[in-house]
């Protein structure tokens, strides 16, 4: 041992005047700046220097401090550890508790947990979470078809993706294909090409909250309750303002599109029927009106034009006296339907349809009368009445 140690000091005493009189060179300099053989080298140049190593003394001097060292690095990464296992995680909770507390939270708060990672996204998106803000908010405006142009809304915009990211992807592809065989280029596009488009609830939800998806709804006393609209709700594709909390409607009568804003929630619903409304309503009530009962008929300009669904109520023909007791009406083929929002002398006050044969029915002066439907729902009458207008139309 003591051989080996006299030859390390002869050969470090053989350096010791590079050391001191030569600036290290950058090798020297990556070699000392690395590891233990680094501290070692800096320690005996340092000591060269003064003239004042001692090499046992020093030699254990030195091991002893890395010995130190090495022993409060792992005392302080222990620490650290225990810091971190005493922190909790959103993550660390189990399914069940973790769903609580995302049932809990806004559609906002939603958004704000899903940027705080992958796991939390995904979670924060799922449809369960989302079902109950969309019904509450949502629900009583969207109706089947609503959901049907979602869909047909969201292939249109993977189908044009697609298409835009296809044709970015082809002409990279045909400069690169000259150079490398890039297939696994080719597969990775086409994979993300065919990934499946984002038709969440999350995402029709936001979707409709920032006016991006417009949808069909009905709209009742439309273009700001114009007076040849009074009682009356029409089809309309509409967009959602969430900074004035209103709607924005798109009618199309005749060809062309006639727009209207500002439009409150209280004046939407859904159609009640699910079908186009250029199509004739099949009436399956007729044979059960009487006087007194609320209805809602099919009514349009001209053939070229739109029905729209009109509130009246059944009344007594000419010949019936208005008894309850002694009332045949409802035993007659004719029905008198009428519009009591229009003065007693005005030509759309009342009219009269064949409940045994009815079908479209009237002329290009007084528009054509459709199919009916019956209410039954309180709510239904409720919301008419209390769309009435202050005073009688002509």
């Amino acid at each position: 041992m003591f051989y080996i140690l006299i030859s390390f000091v002869s050969f470090v005493m053989i350096l010791s005047k590079s050391f001191i009189n030569k600036p290290l060179s950058s090798n020297v300099k990556k070699l000392v700046s690395n590891g233990f053989c680094g501290k070692l080298l800096s320690f005996l140049a340092s000591r060269l220097k003064t003239r004042t190593i001692f090499l046992p003394f020093s030699f254990f001097q030195f091991s002893l401090g890395m010995q130190l060292q090495n022993k409060s690095c792992l005392v302080s990464k222990v620490e650290y550890r225990e810091e971190e296992e005493e922190k909790a995680s959103l993550l660390d909770l189990h399914d069940l508790p973790l769903d609580c507390i995302l049932e809990k939270l806004s559609p906002s708060e939603l958004c704000n947990v899903a940027q705080v990672c992958k796991s939390l996204r995904e979670k924060c998106r799922s449809d369960y979470l989302w079902e109950k803000h969309m019904k509450m908010k949502w629900g009583k405006i969207l109706g089947d078809s609503a959901y049907r142009q979602w869909k047909c809304y969201v292939a249109s915009k993977s189908i044009e993706k697609n298409s835009n990211q296809h044709k970015n992807q082809k002409t990279v592809l045909a400069f690169l294909h000259a150079f490398l065989p890039f297939f696994w280029i080719k597969s990775k596009s086409e994979k993300y090409i065919k990934s499946r488009p984002d038709d969440s609830i999350a995402a029709l939800y936001l979707s409709l909250e920032n006016g991006k998806f417009w949808f069909p709804a009905q709209v009742y006393n439309r273009e700001n309750g114009h007076a040849g609209f009074l009682l009356s709700c029409y089809d309309a594709e509409l967009c959602y303002d969430s900074r004035t909390d209103t709607f924005q409607a798109r009618y199309s009568p005749h060809g062309r599109w006639t727009t209207e804003e500002n439009i409150k929630w209280e004046r939407l619903r859904v159609p009640p029927i699910d079908s186009s409304s250029h199509v004739l309503h099949i009436s399956d009530c007729l044979d059960d009106l009487k006087p007194g009962d609320h209805v809602e008929i099919q009514w349009r300009r001209n053939n070229e034009f739109p029905y729209g669904w009109w509130y009246s109520v059944i009344g007594h023909l000419e010949t019936c006296q208005g008894d309850g007791n002694h009332c045949q009406c409802h035993d007659k083929d004719t029905v008198i339907l009428e519009f009591t929002q229009y003065t007693a002398g005005s030509r759309w006050r009342q009219t009269m349809i064949n409940r045994k044969n009815h079908r479209e029915q009237g002329n290009e002066i007084e528009g054509f009368y459709g199919g009916i439907r019956k209410l039954h729902s309180k709510e239904e009458i409720t919301k008419w009445k209390k769309l009435w207008p202050t005073k009688n139309v002509e």
